[in-house]
């Protein structure tokens, strides 16, 4: 198994064109061929038409949209060509948190960003990343919309806890772990966990990623009884220096309520480095 094909979804927001980077790093580490996705967020025009005076804004908004698009896609093909990496460009009207999730079923790799509350552009839809992990049925990588990664799984850590969602992560994301130097299995144990059989937790994951010629380590951190899963996750991460995590996306629909999981909403909120995320 490895990538061959990356779908980049691509913005107006300051954080598009790292994340394009980003996507085309990984590109050229499988030979993937790149498929930039264009989709932002548009009012509809009835907004602009109930108020007086507001057709000429409405006019002048959706030109500044077609320059800004016209400039993603000379940058992306400009992009593409530095590489050495092959690719399209895609641009659609709908909205992205169902254009997004329709195109990633037919690739192997999503490359998303974390939410950037300080960006107008950045927003795309209601809670974007959570829906695109829970909706697109493959795996997600998401950039956080801080820092500068100039590696993506050379260190990679696997926030375990033996989950379905975490196996679909882990199998997701054998590609970078058979790539990195340095693999760490962690695990939280709480209280429930100690009732169970006494044997060291993640073992058999690991041997079973260890199989694929990955080297790999198992960190077991014992839970204190206030403790959050998400947040000790993000400070091990932190401590061992990884540049990749790689976690199960926990959540389903309630009505018309997304309902995360404690981690996954931790992580979507507060992330320090890439997560590939896998519902």
């Amino acid at each position: 198994m490895s990538y061959k094909t990356i779908l980049v979804h691509l913005d107006t927001s300051v954080r598009a064109h790292p994340r394009l980077e980003s996507a085309l790093a990984l590109a050229r580490r499988f030979d993937a061929y790149v498929i930039g996705l264009f989709a932002v967020f548009e009012p509809p025009p009835r907004v602009f038409t109930v108020m007086a005076g507001t057709a000429d804004y409405y006019a002048q908004h959706a030109a500044l949209r077609r320059e800004q698009r016209a400039a993603i896609e000379r940058l992306f093909h400009a992009e593409l060509t530095r590489a050495g990496v092959s690719g399209e460009w895609i641009t659609s009207d709908e909205r992205a948190t169902v254009c997004v999730p329709h195109y990633a079923r037919c690739v192997d790799l999503v490359v998303a960003s974390q939410d950037d509350p300080n960006d107008p552009d950045s927003y795309v839809g209601d809670h974007f990343p959570e829906t695109l992990v829970m909706s697109a049925g493959r795996p997600v990588l998401l950039i956080p919309y801080t820092g500068f990664f100039a590696t993506i799984g050379t260190h990679a850590m696997v926030a375990w806890d033996g989950s379905r969602e975490a196996t679909r992560a882990v199998h997701d994301a054998l590609p970078l772990l058979k790539a990195a130097e340095r693999v760490t299995v962690a695990t939280i144990d709480t209280a429930s966990d100690h009732a169970q059989e006494e044997r060291i937790h993640g073992a058999d994951i690991a041997a079973c990623i260890a199989r694929h010629g990955v080297s790999v380590e198992v960190s077991s951190n014992k839970a204190p009884s206030n403790a959050q899963a998400g947040e000790m996750l993000l400070s091990r991460a932190a401590d061992i220096g990884a540049d990749l995590v790689v976690m199960g996306g926990y959540g389903h629909a309630r009505w018309q309520e997304l309902v995360l999981g404690g981690a996954t909403r931790t992580f979507l909120a507060s992330m320090t480095v890439p997560v590939l995320m896998s519902h």
